[in-house]
């Protein structure tokens, strides 16, 4: 049977992160994640895991100075230091709250010299997690909602890891970003398989609920199956109102 992960980032927001592990677990979910997680006490967040049964699968790095519009750090040039002191936040939260795996944020920027800097931030980062039993991801977002972000597709992100050439690290393969700009999501799942440390989803081209647009997700979740994947699929969608309101699909999908 198909698993789900609620992604806290966008279900529940109305809800402190502790409370809304809660109600994730309460709407049947079995595993959540969030993005940044850091104005939660982490004793708090951990004490919500520890009640319902819940993991943690992932959280992000921070984006920086979100004020100016950043939206990562670790393919800015001139910005190591920085981008390195998230690395170090967001491992030592992800130890606090045992969660499996950390989103390293490319940010806005392109060139061989972003290209190089993000190589040897991810480096470092894969470095630091090994020893602590953590993944890095890394995300490729589409060009319509994040127009200059560094990282763009699947291509390049295979690419940096074989490059980085690290076991732990790994694609964040959200099928929303992938199939508003590549397509063929199925296909590069199959592709891809052994680089994907994380599944996650939403409808195209709206990032919705995942049981209407241009993806069919029955199909998709039946061909994960078919390929061997049983870990928690990420519902990273936006419900445009009230959560629960939104979960008719996890039971149809499931």
């Amino acid at each position: 049977m198909t698993q789900f992960s609620a992604n806290l980032g966008f279900l529940w927001t109305e809800l402190a992160l502790p409370d809304a592990i809660r109600a994730a677990h309460t709407a049947g979910f079995d595993a959540v994640e969030c993005h940044w997680p850091y104005d939660n006490n982490a004793q708090d967040v951990k004490a919500a895991l520890d009640e319902t049964g819940l993991k943690m699968l992932g959280l992000n790095t921070r984006r920086g100075d979100v004020a100016q519009g950043e939206n990562g750090l670790a393919a800015l040039v001139g910005r190591e230091v920085d981008a390195r002191a998230a690395i170090d936040e967001a491992l030592a939260y992800a130890v606090e709250i045992d969660a499996a795996a950390v989103h390293v944020m490319a940010g806005f920027s392109s060139g061989i010299d972003a290209h190089t800097t993000f190589i040897d931030n991810l480096s470092y980062a894969c470095n630091a997690a090994l020893p602590l039993g953590k993944t890095i991801l890394v995300e490729p977002l589409n060009r319509h909602d994040a127009p200059g972000y560094f990282l763009q597709t699947t291509d390049q992100a295979r690419t940096i890891i074989e490059t980085v050439s690290r076991p732990n690290l790994k694609l964040m393969f959200d099928c929303y970003h992938i199939g508003r700009t590549e397509g063929d999501v199925a296909t590069r799942a199959k592709t891809l398989l052994p680089f994907i440390g994380h599944i996650q989803f939403a409808s195209v081209p709206d990032r919705g609920p995942p049981d209407n647009g241009e993806l069919d997700y029955w199909f998709l979740f039946s061909a994960l199956d078919a390929l061997g994947w049983t870990a928690p699929l990420g519902a990273e969608y936006k419900p445009n109102g009230d959560t629960d309101a939104t979960l008719g699909w996890l039971k149809t999908l499931r």
